[in-house]
């Protein structure tokens, strides 16, 4: 989650009468004063259409008010934040909105118009708005007579930037002039946005913002006006052309299918694909690069930490999303012969109520050359490899000398603290790297095993604290030996220890008595929400349910655990917490958000929205592909030409089918039947089966 900006207090709810932010001219005038810092709008509620870098911040009701948020958005800046419909002077009944893709939204109501005698109205009004802004509005006369009835929309937009609206300091509104067939604005840096209308309006009124229309609708027939908007600049989608037909990113992210038993899996992964597609995004410096923006409406700026973890996660999906976003991580990599030489640079990131901040480029420096080795188990093509390899020895450079000097990597900084989530991921990049440089025959795998020896030692030495109750890890030790003991979703980066040639899985940091350990710990009450694991168990000082490392559940930590519990042979564990992540999409429209409320599962009750949290997000729509990819054990190595699956052997969700996955770059598909027997359907030739 980013650090927040400050927003200006909420107007009342409802429909405003007027502009949202006073008079149209506004020359000057002062934006209204920023208040409650470190507070964002929510959008809990909002239907957020996206295909970045195009998206739409919409109320269930349809209209866009200028509420806070609300609006359609270009590259970070607010084209459009007003779209209000009237009709005979009045605005429809709102009766549902929804999501039709992760791109568009559509919008149902109806209106009683004059001579309507009985309960039932006589006009149908539809919606259909995407990321945009392109809108296509629908009346439908639903009466035995003819119907003529005026028509507006009311049209305003201020030409904000994001950061500007998250803060609540985006000033009046602009001033309107008549252009072609709508309205079209132009802000005082010389951005404009122009709305356009099909058919042309009866009239267009500059000073008001208003289009009107003379509807003629004869019985059972409709009126249709069609609206788009264009700013200075086109919006396309981050990867719109290749396989995949023509969806975005159809040549990145494929098209994968879940079918069985349980038809919940079959939504979350439909949805979760879309979202992915939707939140791909270009480095402006390099439109080859295309990388997942971190979460809708707040991250979506250059590539982050949380990219590359979900790019890992969806390798299933393919690994070409995995090639571009190192490449883009890879290029801002420090040079040099420093100490700090081989990093990836990263802002610092909250770590909840008891540690300072964690560095995000320590995380992505350890994650880089795991995804790269586990990008080409899956299939990563030669020339990727080729040339991201040698960003990845740097990684593994910085990491041989951070672990020469205490054993273990401090974070932030050289004078800590030791974090035991850092110390797993040094662990996982220190092996997965060894794997990774042995098998492109470049040296250093043995001190990279020999340090990952020494860290696992020192792990156990340092971090396990033994009780009554069968021990726990402690989340941080300082050089002088304080040591922080609080428990929290974070141990599951335990369970993570990454792939190796031949369908292994790494040596972990634990022991098998720990691991044990460490999945009843992330069973417990404490920990398991019943709708995911919690940052901070409810045991701790400082837990808070809201608190984003605090006590909230995040769905990639849950997602990490699920993996993690059913890779060491803690099903039972391991399907708790999915069936959990399965019963809080669903509440959630599948569409997950990064993180929702840690309160308690409750008989009948729902989870409870976080109201600053993105949805959707790369980690937790990634983190749904991880998690149900898990049911099939799916362990490939496609430099060895084979693969190998291990279901959960008691098939928690019944009998379900993958396919659309991708294997050494060709469509893979199995079959997990009710006893937990997997059948591999689909592979490319000569793949031979594992065991």
């Amino acid at each position: 989650m980013a650090l927040s900006p400050v927003p200006a207090p909420g107007r009342p709810a409802g429909h405003p009468k007027g502009p949202a932010h006073g008079p149209a001219s506004g020359v000057g005038a002062a934006p209204p004063p920023a208040t409650r810092p470190g507070e964002l709008p929510s959008v809990h509620g909002a239907l957020l259409c996206v295909a970045l870098p195009a998206l739409a911040v919409c109320a269930e009701h349809g209209q866009l008010t200028g509420d806070g948020p609300e609006g359609v958005y270009a590259a970070g800046r607010r084209l459009l934040s007003r779209c209000v419909l009237r009709v005979a002077g009045r605005e429809p009944l709102p009766l549902q909105g929804r999501m039709a893709t992760a791109d568009r939204a559509v919008f149902l109501g109806v209106l009683r118009v004059p001579g309507d005698a009985g309960p039932d109205p006589g006009l149908g009004v539809e919606r259909s708005r995407g990321a945009d802004g392109a809108e296509r509005i629908t009346l439908r006369n639903a009466t035995a007579r003819l119907l003529r009835l005026p028509v507006e929309i009311a049209l305003g937009t201020d030409l904000a930037d994001l950061g500007a609206v998250a803060s609540g300091r985006t000033g009046p509104e602009l001033a309107a002039s008549v252009h072609g067939t709508g309205l079209r604005w132009t802000a005082g840096d010389g951005r404009s946005v122009a709305v356009t209308a099909d058919p042309p309006p009866m009239d267009s009124l500059a000073a008001a913002g208003v289009l009107r229309w003379e509807a003629e609708l004869a019985p059972g027939a409709p009126f249709t006006i069609r609206l788009q908007v264009r700013g200075d600049r086109a919006a396309g989608p981050a990867a719109s052309t290749g396989s995949g037909g023509g969806r975005p990113g159809g040549h990145l992210i494929a098209e994968a299918w879940a079918e069985g038993d349980d038809p919940r899996p079959g939504e979350l992964l439909r949805a979760s694909v879309e979202d992915l597609r939707a939140l791909l995004q270009r480095d402006p410096a390099h439109p080859a690069d295309v990388h997942l923006a971190a979460g809708v409406p707040w991250r979506c700026g250059p590539v982050t930490a949380e990219a590359l973890w979900a790019a890992r996660m969806v390798l299933p999906l393919g690994t070409r999303l995995a090639a571009t976003t190192l490449r883009a991580l890879g290029r801002a990599q420090l040079q040099g012969t420093g100490s700090e030489s081989g990093r990836l640079p990263g802002p610092l990131r909250d770590a909840g109520p008891h540690l300072p901040p964690r560095c995000t480029g320590i995380e992505a420096t350890l994650a880089f050359p795991v995804v790269l080795a586990e990008a080409r188990r899956w299939g990563l093509p030669a020339a990727d490899l080729e040339e991201l390899l040698p960003v990845a020895e740097r990684c593994l450079g910085w990491l041989r000398r951070r672990l020469g000097h205490s054993g273990f990597v401090p974070d932030p900084g050289p004078a800590g603290p030791w974090r035991a989530e850092t110390q797993a991921h040094a662990h996982r990049a220190a092996l997965l790297g060894a794997d990774l440089l042995d098998a492109c025959g470049r040296p250093g795998g043995d001190d990279l095993r020999e340090g990952a020896r020494t860290l696992r030692e020192g792990f156990r030495r340092e971090f396990w604290l033994d009780d009554r109750a069968g021990g726990r890890p402690a989340v941080a030790r300082a050089p002088d030996g304080r040591t922080w003991s609080q428990l929290g979703g974070w141990a599951a980066h335990l369970l993570d220890t990454g792939l190796l040639g031949g369908g292994r899985y790494a040596h972990g940091m634990l022991d098998r008595a720990e691991t044990e350990q460490v999945a009843r710990l992330l069973a417990t009450p404490a920990l398991d929400s019943g709708w995911g694991l919690r940052g901070l168990g409810t045991k701790e000082p400082g837990h808070n349910p809201f608190g984003h490392r605090a006590g909230a559940v995040r769905v990639h930590e849950t997602s990490v655990a699920v993996a993690g519990l059913a890779a060491a042979g803690h099903e039972k564990e391991a399907a708790s917490l999915l069936r959990g992540l399965l019963d809080a999409a669903a509440a959630f429209d599948y569409r997950l958000p990064e993180m929702y409320a840690g309160e308690q599962r409750t008989a009948g009750g729902r989870p409870v929205p976080h109201p600053a949290a993105c949805r959707p997000a790369a980690v937790a729509a990634a983190g749904a592909v991880q998690a149900l990819v898990a049911l099939a054990g799916i362990r490939p190595d496609a430099p060895g030409r084979s693969v190998a699956v291990h279901p959960m052997p008691s098939a928690p969700l019944g009998a379900i089918r993958l396919s659309g996955l991708v294997v050494a770059g060709e469509p893979f598909a199995v079959r997990v039947g009710r006893l937990g027997l997997g059948m591999v359907e689909e592979a490319a030739e000569g793949l031979q089966l594992g065991v």
